[in-house]
């Protein structure tokens, strides 16, 4: 039979083909060597990248295709229909003039600088809001989103940030990877100072890593701020004030924009009480002269991808060669469509990089088919919800109205952001950095007094990834509704086994350890009893043990513990699927007559895992991925394919795995 899947099945049986053991032995052994041997072989990480896999591949040629759209964006005026458009153009032709960039040098931070050079206590707290609502991380960062006890009303949120380290651990860590980037960090700080005119000596530097090591020291560890109760602690202006005197909280959030009669009624969630106390202390008494470096190094190492040469390649340096293992810079092009709107999707013109990716590649066939995909899952779920043994009828049912409750979005926003007062400059890109931060932070203080938009869009639609966001929503961005994770002509099995999982994996998010604490719109409320609680930690536990067993590198273990939620949602996204791709397959032989044929060889449930398999296959450098071990939420590729399907019967069936084999658990871990 004829069918779409070609590449993806071929790559597939390929690597089955090309490997030395028989196929049913390296399946029921290795399932990611099995399936992506041949690709690892033949595929070099590229020196302008950390990894290179399918998400990155597609990345990459998303990224080619916007290049594209964009060039043609710039030169006709006729395509800049809309107002997100003319100022995307706009935007991405001041980044991509270098000449014009380097004749800016430091124009766009000089005021900044001014004010941290004649910096005195009693403008210390002013100062850092003014950062703060420039979208500058030093100390603290502002965010504005729906309370997380009542999703109906926005809440302003104060966390920490601003340090220049990977992370907290790594100021009291003593091994040969933190010192190595401990001492590419300190050279970078000190290009950044000499930068803004300051010849800082080993002292300067010194004092301001003390600096940072005593925030890094009253901040949370990752483990503990996955706790969404720990970090979730209302306080008034009053509340602040006695928490840390140090800090001028009226100053401080005048400073960041917040409007005069708002700041006695606002209330605001601290995510880290302790980290506010410390930071008041630290504006009480640390010099000076350590504050003033600390945030020239902050603020020029924000606006560095956007400045003079320079200063990019000694970011690059540090971000890019000493924590990445990055050889070479990415194209020029890809870097300026990250920073418009690359980055997490949430950044302002990133809806509008969305808007031209959706006109050149997403189609109300691929919208549709995605939503059957999804009512596939959801009602895969619903059953599974029934079948727990673990799990009382009140609490089922409770889950089951959290799930019929879920909020889905596929593709794009039905209406384009019209961006009002928002102005840009063709030659000035470090400018308009500024412009877009401080006129989305006014557009995100006004939505204090609105209600929330369960329906409204934070993500780009030209995103590769998909999201478990706030209010109990699922969010599918067009920009991974492609080849090879969905492909609106390809059959079934191969769909629900790649981006089928994802939409599982997504649902899945909302009850895994951290998820199931909210309800079904969102609210961080429980609804569970005691006993079922106890039941669901008790296999939760066994999935962190599971994945802290696992050593990606030499020496360097996943932490289960902090890769937790994604684990779960691993586990109960693949099953799901699978069972959305049974539903799938028997609606098809109702309307057909027929059952599912072979393709290639190979049953639906094989593609099914095989799919799976591929779209999680990817190389990393060593550095990146020890950089991800010790501060990422994610599992490395390859054990979020041998994890999850080493506890699925159905794998086992599949390929005829037995009792023994590695991929098949001695006791498989059910959590959902």
């Amino acid at each position: 039979m004829k069918n779409h899947l070609t590449p993806l099945l071929l790559a597939c049986a390929s690597a089955a083909a090309l490997a030395q053991t028989p196929p049913r032995p390296l399946a029921c052994t290795d399932f990611d060597r099995y399936v992506n041997q041949a690709w690892e072989e033949r595929t070099e990480v590229p020196p302008s990248r950390a990894r290179i896999g399918s998400f990155d591949e597609l990345r990459i040629t998303g990224d080619r295709v916007l290049e594209e759209a964009l060039q043609r964006l710039v030169a006709q005026a006729q395509q800049q229909g809309t107002p997100g458009l003319k100022l995307l153009a706009v935007y991405y032709q001041s980044g991509m003039d270098e000449a014009a960039m380097e004749r800016q040098g430091l124009r766009a931070a000089q005021p900044l600088l001014q004010r941290i050079n004649a910096l005195s206590r009693d403008t210390l707290s002013a100062l850092l809001g003014e950062m703060a609502g420039l979208q500058i991380d030093a100390p603290l960062q502002l965010r504005v989103g729906p309370d997380t006890k009542d999703q109906t009303r926005h809440a302003l949120f104060a966390m920490p940030a601003g340090l220049g380290l990977p992370d907290r651990d790594d100021y009291t860590r003593d091994d040969a990877n933190t010192r190595r980037i401990t001492t590419a960090y300190r050279l970078y700080a000190q290009q950044l100072l000499r930068a803004a005119g300051v010849d800082a000596d080993e002292a300067a530097i010194n004092a301001v890593l003390a600096l940072e090591a005593r925030m890094a020291q009253a901040t949370l560890t990752r483990v503990e701020r996955r706790d969404p109760q720990r970090v979730y602690n209302p306080s008034t202006l009053a509340q602040v004030r006695e928490l840390a005197p140090g800090f001028d909280g009226p100053a401080y959030f005048a400073a960041a924009g917040l409007a005069p009669q708002a700041l006695h009624t606002q209330s605001f969630i601290l995510s880290q009480p302790g980290h506010l106390q410390a930071l008041g202390a630290a504006m009480a008494e640390v010099p000076l002269p350590a504050w003033r470096n600390y945030l020239r190094i902050r603020l020029l190492d924000a606006m560095a991808q956007v400045g003079p040469a320079a200063l990019r390649e000694a970011r690059f340096a540090y971000q890019g060669k000493a924590i990445s293992g990055l050889r070479e810079a990415p194209p020029r092009s890809e870097q300026v469509i990250r920073l418009i709107g690359g980055g997490t999707g949430s950044e302002p013109l990133g809806e509008a990089l969305g808007e031209l990716f959706v006109r050149e590649r997403f189609s109300p066939l691929a919208q549709a088919r995605s939503l059957q995909m999804v009512a596939d899952i959801r009602e895969a779920m619903h059953k599974r919800i029934g079948e727990l043994a673990w799990m009382s009828e009140p609490t089922k049912a409770a889950a089951r109205a959290k799930l019929a409750a879920m909020v889905a979005k596929i593709g794009a926003p039905a209406q384009w952001r019209s961006y009002p007062g928002l102005a840009l400059s063709s030659d000035d890109f470090a400018g308009n950095r500024l412009r877009v931060a401080a006129w989305h932070w006014q557009q995100r203080l006004a939505e204090l007094a609105q209600p929330v938009d369960r329906q409204r869009w934070f993500t780009s639609p030209h995103i590769v990834n998909a999201f478990a966001a706030a209010g109990n929503t699922i969010v599918f961005p067009a920009g991974i509704l492609q080849p090879p994770f969905f492909d609106e002509r390809a059959d079934d099995a191969s769909n629900y086994g790649g981006i089928g999982m994802v939409i599982g994996h997504e649902i899945t998010h909302h009850f895994d350890d951290r998820g199931r604490q909210f309800d079904a719109v969102g609210n961080l409320r429980d609804w569970w009893s005691s006993a079922d609680a106890a039941a669901y930690r008790a296999r939760a536990e066994r999935v962190a043990q599971l994945y802290s067993s696992f050593e990606p590198t030499p020496g360097v273990f996943i932490n289960g513990w902090q890769t937790l939620g994604e684990n779960i949602s691993d586990f109960g996204g693949i099953q799901i699927a699978f069972e959305g791709l049974q539903i799938a397959l028997q609606r098809q032989q109702q309307a057909t007559g027929k059952a599912p044929a072979l393709v290639d060889g190979h049953t639906p449930a094989q593609r099914f895992f095989m799919a799976n398999a591929l779209i999680w296959r990817n190389k990393m450098r060593v550095q990146a991925l020890v950089n991800q071990l010790r501060t990422g939420s994610h599992s490395p590729g390859r054990y979020r394919i041998l994890g999850p399907m080493q506890q699925m019967s159905a794998f086992a069936q599949a390929f005829g795995c037995e009792k023994g084999d590695a991929m098949v658990a001695a006791q498989p871990i059910v959590v959902w």
